[in-house]
């Protein structure tokens, strides 16, 4: 976490090797967002099982893999969580082949996510719980198309 507070772009990511290049790889993309799709699913029984801390953290998870996707597609490999928010801000939403709002979301529940992991006092509730499936669906689902979208392009 002590790096991540010194990067506030990605340039900073890419110059503190918080993001390293390697080959591009579909083959790893799609292992992703295989991943985040499995990931949804542990979020729907956490939910169910009332365990929503762990919900929350799976639909993290589904989130963070099918952002990821696009990294190794693109031939990045992440060393921090929070770089890939910049990668996506840099290289998606200031093209316009992204809503800044996915970024924004990915960030929120980064956040959450460290406060859920690393906090004694951390409590969600069951309606936070169905929110962040939800959000976590739709970004899974958003991070799909544009997958597709830079399939079609390169």
């Amino acid at each position: 976490m002590v790096r991540e507070l010194r990067v506030s772009n990605l340039k900073d990511c890419l110059s503190s090797g918080l993001l390293r290049r390697i080959p591009p790889s579909k083959k790893k993309a799609e292992d992703s967002i295989n991943a985040a799709r499995r990931w949804l699913g542990d979020a729907e029984k956490d939910l169910r099982a009332g365990t929503f801390n762990s919900s929350i953290l799976s639909s993290y998870l589904a989130m963070f893999h099918s952002a990821r996707a696009i990294l190794f597609f693109d031939g990045f490999r992440e060393k921090s969580h929070f770089c890939i928010a910049r990668y996506l801000q840099d290289r998606y939403v200031k093209k316009n082949l992204l809503e800044s709002k996915w970024v924004e979301l990915l960030d929120h529940y980064r956040e959450l996510r460290h406060e859920d992991q690393y906090s004694i006092s951390f409590f969600t509730t069951e309606e936070e719980a169905e929110n962040a499936l939800g959000t976590a669906r739709e970004f899974v689902g958003r991070m799909g198309r544009l997958l597709e979208t830079i399939k079609v392009k390169k």
